[in-house]
């Protein structure tokens, strides 16, 4: 006797883009079209209390659309790829129960690919091994330490800025702890896709300048709400140091070396500025190179309707 066949995966939407792309509001548009629900995929969303320079959906349009896995710790502890692929699959277990469509919206590219492909093992991490690579780091610089990456884990180097502190960090880490490179142990990771069918969209940009003017007035606006005062009541409130996840986040940590007398006051808006247009190269790069979804520009009038029309003949 032949077997049943099997029933059809539940399906499931992601919604990915570089900061500033309008991910928001077309996830808010599809919301308002289909029986979704929201969860979002943000490293710097997850932190309670940091909400101007997380561009956190406000009070009001979270109790319209509710998201899942905003404001889950606070700035003090760290949250990984593997709890965030945990976390949703969980929720989006629920979310399918009752018969509504898992909508995941968000720019942590890592995040996506770990829900989508499974992670590898890698080594926890090591505070001795963290702070003897920090202070190594003081002296030599992180452009100096990116070099020597780039010696043992050449892959891993060719994809991070020669100044991205947190990820030089971890790749040294992993390869001190483990003995192999990064690239290495992600390569032999046993991929483990989870049981949902993805109609997974990437909004880009058609011309990089525009999103640039974007992210210029986003960051400029996020200033004049008030992110150096919500920095300041963090401190206040938290013990904060400028190595945690949380305080290297964009925006955080350039108001940081502010109030800590690093940068100059004036230079606080071309250093914002500068670090959010990296940070969206690099999510260009992540969705262009790896991810590869569909494509939507997300410069277009009519973006929410692309996408919606995707979404519709994706569930017929």
């Amino acid at each position: 006797m032949s077997a049943p066949p099997r029933a059809p995966l539940p399906p499931a939407i992601l919604l990915m883009g570089p900061t500033a792309s309008g991910k928001t509001d077309v996830a808010m548009s599809l919301a308002r079209r289909f029986p979704v629900e929201l969860i979002s995929v943000d490293s710097a969303q997850v932190f309670r209390d940091m909400n101007i320079g997380t561009a956190k959906p406000d009070a009001a349009t979270l109790a319209r659309f509710p998201h899942q896995l905003i404001d889950v710790i606070s700035p003090q502890e760290a949250y990984s790829a593997a709890r965030f692929r945990s976390d949703a699959l969980a929720a989006m277990a629920l979310i399918s129960a009752r018969g509504k469509l898992p909508l995941l919206v968000g720019g942590t590219m890592l995040y996506f690919r770990a829900l989508i492909e499974g992670l590898a093992d890698l080594p926890a991490a090591d505070p001795a091994t963290r702070a003897a690579i920090d202070q190594q780091a003081a002296v030599d610089g992180w452009p100096a330490l990116h070099a020597e990456l780039a010696q043992i884990d050449p892959p891993t180097a060719a994809r991070l800025q020669r100044t991205d502190a947190q990820r030089i960090q971890r790749a040294l880490e992993v390869f001190r702890l483990s003995g192999r490179p990064l690239s290495a142990l992600l390569a032999a990771g046993e991929k483990q896709p989870p049981p949902y069918r993805f109609l997974a969209i990437g909004l880009l940009p058609s011309q990089r300048s525009v999103l640039h003017q974007r992210i210029a007035e986003r960051f400029a606006a996020m200033l004049d709400a008030g992110l150096e005062a919500e920095v300041a009541a963090l401190r206040e409130k938290y013990s904060l140091h400028a190595g945690l996840p949380s305080m290297r986040c964009v925006g955080y940590r350039q108001v940081w070396e502010v109030q800590d007398g690093l940068a100059a006051r004036a230079e606080l808006l071309d250093r914002g500025i500068y670090a959010t247009r990296q940070l969206a190269k690099r999510q260009i790069t992540w969705i262009g190179n790896t991810l590869r979804p569909q494509t939507v520009d997300c410069l277009a009038a009519d973006v929410a309707e692309q996408v919606s029309e995707q979404l519709e003949r994706f569930l017929r």
